[in-house]
């Protein structure tokens, strides 16, 4: 059950890279093997829930997670709800640097069959510095 953490320096502000994160919909565009996502509101403009379609090599799982947005605090946390995990809790942190901000993305996850984390738990755990770069990118495209 990996507990990993990350951290990457970019030249842009907190409040871009809180909405980059934020903007759940346009994943499928730059997030590796992101397939699909929707997205609902939750009853308090905070709160929404995502449904992600996930491609790891020949296997694609959906689930749909809580996320919780706090532009105060700087933060984006997200709880699965539901889906091939036993549980999923990741927290992005935005921290104001000098020349940008410093991104600190959390995750702790486990996939509830036994077989299927053999075998994705290791892609799925590869893929989270990927995906790091891949926002950094994205920004980089959107804010330049």
């Amino acid at each position: 059950m990996p507990e990993l953490s990350f951290e990457r320096f970019a030249p842009f502000s907190t409040d871009q890279m809180l909405s980059l994160v934020a903007d759940i919909k346009s994943y499928p565009r730059f997030v590796p093997n992101c397939a699909d996502t929707r997205v609902r509101a939750g009853k308090d403009k905070n709160i929404s829930f995502a449904t992600m379609s996930v491609q790891l090599g020949p296997i694609e799982q959906t689930y749909t997670s809580e996320v919780i947005i706090d532009k105060s605090a700087k933060t984006i946390s997200v709880t699965a709800i539901d889906g091939p995990f036993s549980h999923l809790e990741s927290e992005w942190q935005f921290i104001e640097q000098e020349g940008g901000s410093l991104i600190r993305f959390d995750i702790d996850f486990g996939f509830s069959n036994p077989l299927l984390g053999k075998i994705a738990e290791p892609i799925f755990a590869q893929k989270q510095s990927e995906i790091l770069d891949a926002f950094i990118e994205e920004a980089k495209r959107r804010f330049s």
